[in-house]
């Protein structure tokens, strides 16, 4: 996961990443296409505030060509991707995982993985509170905008939140919006949805465990996999039945122990990230 100083709050004109862009992102990046290019409008079929969005969801889900995610955008995208039109759970689950991850929208990162912690039940001014905290703590207050983080919260909500009161059914549109990790919990009020989100399947949790162990033979359950875990939204029992189900599965390459306390999953050999996506899409 990268960690980076260089906070980004801006860049989505408002717009939450809806359910076909990456792929039009893509595609148009194939043809070598120019996202600044005033003909990006014709070519991808959208407004010239959308064209601006677009091309900052495919940076921020790591899928354009200068990132070290990008052979995933045409293992899914590509002429033989494995699921070009996202219509897999996992591939839902993999995208989420990957704008978490990349650094590039810096909200999504701190907001699953350390205001969770705090705060399972939040307001708008709450996650906008937290984030002002967290950069006055960093030195970096001066890069603070309360409007732009209060518009940038707002997008994430849209990401991950069913609307509360839709006009049309664009309003359903937003890619994520099936992972059901937020509900509205009353006026002005959300919640992470540990109980009804959409079912992790249990290869992309490994895949994740690989992208993030680096060259380690043990990830523990208190360092990296309670981390992973709330990167998902789920529980210490969900980690655990999910750590026990992989070991099952893929029994010839990791062995999931809880000894004296100490969980962990061990290694018996080295394995790619990407076959552990073939295994999966196969």
């Amino acid at each position: 996961m990268i960690i980076s100083d260089n906070y980004k709050f801006s860049g989505h004109e408002s717009f939450p990443c809806k359910a076909l862009w990456l792929k039009k992102g893509y595609d148009y990046d194939k043809e070598n296409g120019d996202f600044n290019d005033s003909l990006a409008v014709v070519k991808l079929g959208v407004g010239k505030n959308m064209v601006g969005s677009i091309r900052f969801w495919y940076k921020a889900f790591g899928l354009n060509r200068e990132s070290k995610t990008r052979w995933i955008a045409d293992f899914l995208l590509g002429e033989h991707g494995r699921d070009p039109y996202m219509e897999d759970a996992g591939t839902l689950w993999l995208l989420h995982y990957l704008l978490v991850s990349t650094g590039e929208a810096s909200l999504y990162q701190w907001f699953f993985t350390d205001f969770q912690r705090k705060k399972k039940l939040f307001k708008k001014a709450d996650v906008i509170s937290y984030v002002k905290a967290r950069m006055l703590d960093a030195g970096k207050l001066s890069q603070f905008n309360e409007n732009t983080v209060g518009k940038d919260v707002g997008v994430l909500i849209q990401n991950y939140s069913a609307p509360r009161n839709a006009k049309n059914n664009e309003d359903y549109a937003s890619l994520l919006l099936d992972l059901n990790l937020l509900t509205s919990a009353g006026k002005d009020e959300y919640t992470f949805n540990e109980d009804g989100r959409l079912q992790l399947p249990p290869e992309i949790f490994f895949f994740t465990v690989l992208m993030e162990k680096g060259t380690d033979t043990s990830v523990t359950f208190e360092d990296t996999l309670k981390r992973i875990g709330l990167i998902y939204c789920m529980t210490e029992l969900d980690i655990i039945n999910c750590l026990k189900e992989i070991a099952v599965k893929y029994s010839d390459i990791v062995v999931y122990s809880d000894i004296a306390g100490v969980r962990q999953l061990l290694f018996t050999k080295e394995v790619e990230p990407a076959e552990i996506l073939r295994r999966y899409y196969a």
